[in-house]
């Protein structure tokens, strides 16, 4: 397949679903090679050799959602649910703009009610304070009303993370209780909402889902580029083993050492493929790569990622915020996942962008008036 792949390869944006479907299939390891060394000129020549952080602030596990496939899910009773002072909220966001993180990304299970949006509202423009205006905010709490995403950007957050989790309304309905308040089609509106209000718009898919096929994950990328997607966080799905998914999975054998490696290996080639044929994005090396391969964040960094996101929740509340089994850098502490995450930026040979917001590229082709930081 040497020279169908180096004429592949060198397609680019002209790509056709058929063309991503092929590479993200690919499986011979020097296959696979030749697609993430390409991926990775892409990412040089592109978005730069620099690699950015988004310290991770996960405030709250309280959800009103019940995603057949997340461990924080509202049915979950193993959970113990938290909520972190305000005062230690903004103790760890003070932590994170003293070692220059640049960026904090604050997550937690969905709610929706006044009090919760009032909260986070005054927790923006506590951290813009704080911070002097200089921490870039990343917003990941859910469906929302317009109105509220409003609010929120005015107050402080620029960006937005919410994964339509597959693209495929089917497949997407198989994740969810069929109970009105799972919606794909209400999923879909809020990134709509989002990108009017201003936002930097993130979403993602998790690969190697349960009757997921490389037609869906080629519809992935198309999404992202038919949706005028800004920043992609994806990975391999990552079995939680009490939730409905998960429990299935494990009892038809699905989640074997060799299992698990093929969806490694989708999240890798879903993270090549997505470089090469949207260049000017912003893509995260997800934890859940590590939480399936030790070095799993390094190879997503040489497969064209260039966004980590280190852990900045207080680890007292780390093993209670378990999105799926084996979640990686629990029990670090955030000096820890620093030098941790330098060091592994550095293997690859690329640098950290601290004290920089490492806005997404694309988003600035759109709304040239703004500033890059």
């Amino acid at each position: 397949m040497t020279d169908a792949l180096t004429t592949l390869l060198a397609k680019g944006q002209a790509m056709t679903r058929d063309d991503l479907r092929t590479l993200l299939g690919l499986t011979d390891p020097q296959d696979r090679k030749r697609l993430y060394d390409a991926a990775y000129e892409v990412k040089a020549r592109t978005v730069g050799r620099v690699d950015y952080y988004r310290g991770l602030l996960e405030f709250s596990n309280r959800c009103i959602k019940n995603c057949k496939y997340c461990g924080i899910r509202r049915d979950n009773e193993e959970v113990e649910r938290f909520d972190t002072d305000r005062k230690d909220l903004l103790a760890m966001a003070k932590w994170a703009y003293d070692n220059r993180y640049g960026s904090l990304t604050l997550q937690s299970g969905e709610r929706q009610d006044e009090e919760f949006i009032a909260y986070v509202e005054g927790l923006l423009r506590d951290i813009k304070e704080l911070s002097h205006g200089e921490l870039g905010i990343t917003l990941c709490v859910g469906e929302q009303t317009e109105e509220t995403y409003r609010r929120w950007f005015q107050a402080g957050a620029h960006r937005y993370l919410l994964r339509i989790e597959t693209s495929n309304p089917a497949l997407y309905a198989t994740l969810h209780p069929q109970d009105g308040h799972h919606e794909w089609s209400v999923r879909k509106a809020c990134l709509e909402a989002l990108h009017r209000i201003g936002y930097q718009v993130g979403t993602g898919v998790m690969i190697g889902l349960p009757g997921q096929t490389l037609d869906d994950l080629a519809g992935d990328i198309l999404f992202y580029r038919d949706m005028d997607i800004d920043m992609i966080g994806m990975g391999p799905y990552v079995v939680h083993h009490n939730t409905p998914i998960g429990k299935e999975v494990v009892a038809a054998g699905g989640n074997t050492e060799a299992a698990q490696q093929e969806r490694f290996i989708l999240g890798l080639n879903m993270i090549a493929v997505t470089r090469l044929f949207l260049p000017d994005r912003n893509i995260a090396a997800t934890t859940a790569l590590q939480a399936l391969n030790p070095l799993g964040r390094e190879l997503g960094l040489k497969a064209g990622a260039n966004i980590l996101m280190p852990i900045v929740t207080l680890p007292k509340f780390r093993p209670d915020y378990l999105l799926y089994d084996n979640k990686p850098c629990v029990e670090d502490s955030p000096d820890q996942c620093r030098n941790c995450l330098a060091g592994r930026v550095a293997s690859v040979g690329d640098t950290v962008g601290f004290g920089k917001w490492g806005d997404s590229l694309h988003y600035f082709k759109e709304h040239p008036e703004q500033e890059r930081r």
